[in-house]
This record gives C-alpha cells, structure tokens and sequence, in this order.
C-alpha cells in the first residue's frame, strides 16, 4: 500500500524501481498494493537518453529494507527489473 514518508520514521529506505511512464507506474503501483507490500514513491530527476542526455522526471518506488527482497522478487515476477545499485 502506497504510505506517506512519515509511515516509515527514521529508516533508510531502498530503491526498487525508477517508473519513466506514467502507466508503468500505475501498474507497479497496483502490483506492489496488490502484494500487500508497503511503499513510497516520489517524483524525482533522472537521466535518460543515448544520443541526446537529458534530465527527465520518473516515479521512485521505495521499500523498508525487510521489504526489499520481497518487492524486488515481485517485480522480477511481474516482468519489471529491480533498481540494482552501481
């Protein structure tokens, strides 16, 4: 279920997708809700580009760290890759 950043306190969360279209979020939205899993996503700044790099505005999907192999797992089952850090 979507939660406002104060449901998780003080806890670092971790990022498990960046969204770049508004159905994809949407439907990871419903995915994540429909998991039973507890989530927060915010709009931020990223790059995108191959040729040309600009600075685009995607949907951020954060977990609780206990939720993060969860979330991760339901992704990749749904066809979604994880955000995987560099």
């Amino acid at each position: 279920m979507q939660r406002a950043p104060e449901h998780f306190g003080d806890q670092e969360l971790t990022l498990i997708y960046i969204a770049k279209r508004l159905t994809e979020a949407l439907r990871l939205e419903n995915l994540l809700t429909e998991s039973g899993l507890d989530y927060l996503v915010e709009p931020d700044k990223y790059s995108g580009g191959i040729i040309f790099q600009s600075e685009r505005v995607g949907a951020f999907f954060y977990v609780a760290p206990g939720d993060e192999d969860a979330a991760k797992d339901t992704l990749s089952r749904h066809g979604f890759q994880p955000y995987k850090t560099e």
